[in-house]
């Protein structure tokens, strides 16, 4: 497998030596626990008791006691979106995701607004008819009024529909004739006409090219913010999975500006295509390590390819799922074979985004045949989000090698809309089953996915023990994961699941000092609590990027 190069490390790294003293959890099995560690020039040089670390340090060396708080590695998004979310929070579109506007009326009355500020076209992100209670799909005729001659576009919560009227499909050069992008597609009525909405990342990027190319031209400094924002809460590495390399200019500006945060790249895949760049390429600050497919879609859309229907109710109604729907995939396995051959023999990981019981079958097949056409030891290839993966699907994937990152604020945001809503009890309460993966053997990762919920790494690990809704409902059937189990899912296993715990995840010599300081040891408050405490200093490679002691 292949290794991306320190040398361009290209971070200021601190040129004298830091001891931190205190609780230290160290993610590093064979010492779990250490009263010491030092830093020199931002890689940690010794880990160990005060004693023996204090006679290696130098005599001008810093001194940084924890007291209470405990050091920890810093935190891993290992399914992140930071390129485009850093573009969608720009002030070019506004914010209605229910994280920021609760009802349906906050919506239409934010959508009224952000047309009168801007009448040259409004763009909007965070769409969701299910949280938002009242919202129906928006049409092509009531988005027509409301942009009165100018574009307007919605962007789903999910990321997986766009919404947008006769004026936006105008400027983008949509109309009824134009073909599907491969592995989405533009609704259209009985007649041929388009109804003003569009499934997947496709049509997503082909209506809104304009403003998020628009938002691109500012993105080192909206990059610089958002990274800010999620050093606030302990994560200095996030990963890109919805790379396009147009979009490496903007990126090398943002670094040459400084960037809080390492991230590894996933470029999005394409039919007939290849990987942009080399398979040994970047550094330890900025590397790409894979390809990124989409299987299905989102189980707030009604598009995830399911052996059970949703269920016929007012909400699944109101989103425009037929009844006895069973969704459906964006591929078919010829066409994912294809995918995954232009990428895997060339020794790309491959991340597959699949939501239905039947999109996961349908990726673990195309994946066993590929690795009987293309075996490989230590391949990680990763699912992503698994709503609906069952323990026979888990242990499946432990046989195949493959590994998967878990979207535990389904549970925390959607869980009684899962059960009452869409799927039932049955379907509903196990979604997003973490510790039916971690009982098969997997080693999991947790994440936030860029737009879709704030990131929060101890809240993912408070829902992944409690598996409690934000109502403070807990649905019966599936156990909670450890405390121990939580914190490797957003350190050690995240870094892993990225090809980088040769440098971070743990604390342990010769990796990266990049550490998150919490105020309290997440084993000595209860589980329901872990989300609460707080985040009091971040460090990338020995500088600290937030906060401070």
């Amino acid at each position: 497998m292949r290794r991306h190069s320190s040398d361009g490390e290209h971070m200021s790294g601190s040129s004298r030596e830091t001891l931190f003293l205190g609780t230290i959890l160290t993610m590093d099995e064979s010492r779990p626990r250490a009263e010491a560690v030092l830093v020199r020039e931002g890689r940690i040089v010794a880990v160990g008791d005060e004693g023996d670390i204090r006679s290696q340090a130098s005599a001008d060396v810093a001194v940084v006691s924890l007291g209470e708080r405990v050091l920890l590695p810093g935190f891993i998004e290992a399914h992140g979106h930071p390129t485009d979310t850093a573009a969608v929070f720009s002030e070019l579109i506004a914010d209605i995701r229910p994280v920021t506007i609760a009802t349906a009326e906050g919506v239409h009355e934010a959508l009224r607004a952000g047309v009168a500020a801007h009448p040259e076209g409004a763009y909007f992100n965070g769409w969701d008819g299910l949280l938002q209670k009242g919202l129906t799909d928006p049409t092509l005729a009531e988005l027509d009024e409301l942009g009165g001659g100018a574009p307007v576009v919605i962007l789903h919560n999910s990321g997986h529909v766009v919404y947008f009227n006769t004026a936006a499909a105008k400027a983008a050069g949509i109309d009824k004739n134009s073909p599907d992008p491969v592995g989405s597609h533009w609704e259209k009525d009985a007649a041929g006409e388009l109804t003003g909405k569009g499934f997947e990342v496709g049509c997503v990027f082909a209506i809104a090219e304009s403003v998020l190319v628009a938002a691109q031209k500012e993105l080192p400094q909206l990059l610089h913010t958002y990274l800010s924002s999620l050093n606030a809460v302990g994560i200095t590495t996030v990963s890109d999975m919805s790379w396009s390399e147009a979009k490496r200019p903007a990126l090398d500006a943002a670094r040459a500006a400084g960037l809080t945060a390492r991230i590894r790249l996933y470029e999005m895949s394409a039919p007939g295509a290849h990987a942009s760049v080399p398979l040994d390429n970047g550094d330890d600050l900025v590397s790409q390590v894979g390809v990124k497919t989409w299987a299905d879609g989102s189980p707030w859309v009604g598009n995830i390819q399911l052996s059970f229907p949703y269920l016929d109710t007012p909400a699944t109604r109101s989103i425009g799922i037929p009844s006895g729907s069973h969704g459906s995939s964006n591929y078919t396995r010829e066409q994912m074979d294809s995918v995954v051959e232009q990428y895997f023999p060339q020794g790309w990981q491959l991340a597959c985004h699949a939501h239905g019981d039947l999109a996961i079958d349908m990726v673990l097949d195309a994946w066993e045949a590929m690795l009987e056409r293309h075996p490989r030891v230590d391949h990680r290839l990763r699912l992503e989000h698994v709503g609906t993966m069952s323990a026979t699907q888990f242990e499946r994937a432990k046989t195949l090698g493959v590994t998967v990152s878990m979207l535990m604020d389904h549970v925390y945001y959607w869980g009684e809309v899962l059960v009452d809503d869409l799927f039932g009890a049955e379907h509903g309460a196990p979604w997003t089953n973490a510790r039916a993966a971690l009982d098969a053997g997997l080693r999991v990762s947790f994440h936030n996915d860029g737009t879709v919920t704030p990131a929060e790494p101890l809240r993912n690990m408070t829902v992944a023990m409690t598996r409690t809704t934000r109502s403070g409902h807990r649905y019966p059937g599936v156990d909670g994961v450890t405390i121990e189990e939580a914190l490797r899912a957003q350190t050690i296993d995240a870094a892993w699941q990225l090809f980088s715990d040769d440098i971070i995840g743990s604390i342990e010599a010769g990796k990266y000092a990049d550490f998150v300081v919490l105020s309290a040891d997440p084993h000595t408050v209860e589980p329901q609590d872990v989300a609460g405490l707080d985040v009091v200093a971040t460090y990338l490679a020995g500088e600290l990027v937030h906060g401070g002691l």
